[in-house]
């Protein structure tokens, strides 16, 4: 029960991270199984300004690059982002399952379930400066907005107007 708390509050504190003009929020990590070589993290970065996300990096990992999910055809391909990821000015670009996001490869332990992960962006803005920002994202099978939806947490819907 202890774990869960400190989870819970893990996630409240990293839910919403600055780096200059650069905003993250909702970051989280699926899970893995022992033997499992990879995994993906998934969040919505907003730039005020613009800029892109040149960087990725965890102790975790012995790799961590952004990747892109596309269909070429009928085929779905998935490679990494050259060049970095542009994140226009004032518009949140969501790193989400089945587009882009974080690619962590070489996984050096399995990342159970209600653990946290260390996972580092780097930034640059229009003029070359770089930033960081340093997050302890949650582990977990499932986005956690999903998760609190599954949990029963949505707000309750006024059905009054169907006939029985």
């Amino acid at each position: 029960m202890k774990l869960k708390a400190i989870t819970a509050i893990l996630a409240m504190a990293c839910g919403t991270l600055y780096a200059q003009s650069v905003e993250v929020k909702d970051a989280w990590v699926r899970t893995s199984v022992p033997g499992q070589k990879a995994t993906g993290a998934f969040m919505k970065i907003t730039a005020k300004d613009g800029a892109k996300l040149v960087a990725v990096s965890s102790p975790a990992a012995g790799v961590a690059e952004v990747h892109e999910m596309k269909m070429e055809g009928d085929v779905m391909k998935m490679r990494a982002v050259q060049g970095g990821l542009d994140l226009p000015a004032g518009k949140t670009v969501e790193l989400k399952p089945g587009g882009y996001h974080v690619m962590l490869m070489d996984l050096k332990a399995p990342l159970p379930k209600d653990s946290t992960l260390p996972l580092t962006l780097v930034f640059k803005d229009a003029k070359g400066v770089e930033s960081k920002v340093e997050l302890k994202v949650p582990v977990s099978t499932m986005a956690p907005s999903a998760s609190a939806a599954k949990a029963g947490d949505m707000p309750a819907m006024d059905h009054s107007m169907h006939k029985p």
